[in-house]
């Protein structure tokens, strides 16, 4: 029996096509909310919801962290937006919805949500997987890494 691609072939049996919604996406500085998010990308034409939580861990490169702190460039929900949009354009996903959190975070806090809600679950999968990775390489969101020797350190700055 062989798995099924990532990126599955569209979709012939639909009735309508996909509706693409952008449901949110937001800059907070407020704890996320996933239940929130999935809300938001219901839809009747999902048969699948697909969310991603990105939280603060305690290690990194074999040190111990204590917390971290999220600054973004003010044309981060800008580029978020873009990211989003045409992310959502180029899949199957019926709605889309992405929140970066910035600010200080402590260990186990949700610094990222991203929900997608398509017909298959290969479907949004594949979308969400494809949001994470472009919002993660293309964002101007920089992370400082405050470890529990009381160092810091910059990651992702250019």
């Amino acid at each position: 029996m062989s798995t099924p691609p990532l990126v599955p072939a569209r979709d012939s049996s639909r009735i309508h096509p996909p509706v693409r919604r952008v449901a949110l996406t937001e800059i907070s500085d407020q704890p996320l909310d996933v239940a929130a998010h999935e809300a938001l990308v219901c839809d009747p034409r999902a048969g699948a919801t697909v969310s991603f939580t990105g939280q603060v861990r305690d290690h990194d490169g074999g040190r111990e962290v204590g917390g971290i702190e999220y600054v973004a460039h003010p044309t981060a929900a800008a580029v978020l937006a873009e990211i989003v949009a045409e992310v959502t354009a180029r899949t199957d996903a019926e709605a889309v919805a992405v929140t970066h959190r910035i600010g200080e975070l402590g260990i186990g806090d949700l610094a990222i949500v991203v929900s997608v809600s398509a017909a298959h679950r290969h479907e949004a999968f594949a979308a969400c997987l494809e949001l994470v990775d472009e919002v993660k390489h293309r964002i101007p969101i920089w992370k400082r890494q405050v470890f529990t020797d009381g160092t810091d350190e910059w990651v992702s700055c250019p």
